[in-house]
């Protein structure tokens, strides 16, 4: 976990428009594959789309926390190149904070967390999540990402 966080975290951003976009307010925002760092904690309470092909590549980078409100999804959308969906494998989350999913939320990726991850009620995670202290499992759906 501690190699694969550092290697994440240390991943720099070729892009200015990629920083602190909305200051980590993101319902709503469709992302192309990059680098995207905040400053400040990443949120979402309604659906956010992840856009690009199989061999796409996408990190999230914040030092605090990220929350997927109750019902929010991320969604994978195809961006017609003929090379397939995104995968989930190529979509990683790093956070210096927590992670929290909502009551029936739908997250992609694979999360690097330093602290804690709570995954609510009916919540459901097509990725992987790597915690350094723990995990809250509340009737929720993991299932491994394919690659």
């Amino acid at each position: 976990m501690g190699i694969a966080y550092t290697a994440a975290s240390q991943r720099v951003t070729t892009s200015p428009a990629n920083l602190n976009i909305n200051a980590g307010a993101i319902s709503g925002l469709t992302f192309t594959p990059g680098v995207y760092k905040w400053d400040s904690a990443i949120t979402f309470g309604g659906d956010i789309y992840i856009k690009g092909n199989r061999d796409s590549l996408f990190i999230f980078q914040t030092v605090s926390n990220i929350v997927a409100g109750t019902a929010a999804k991320v969604l994978l959308v195809d961006d017609g190149s003929g090379n397939g969906w995104p995968l989930a494998a190529n979509i990683v989350w790093v956070s210096a904070g927590f992670l929290d999913v909502g009551t029936t939320a739908h997250v992609e990726g694979v999360f690097l967390m330093k602290t804690h991850a709570a995954f609510k009620t009916g919540s459901s995670l097509n990725g992987r999540v790597l915690v350094q202290t723990a995990c809250t499992l509340d009737s929720t759906t993991i299932e491994r990402p394919y690659t």
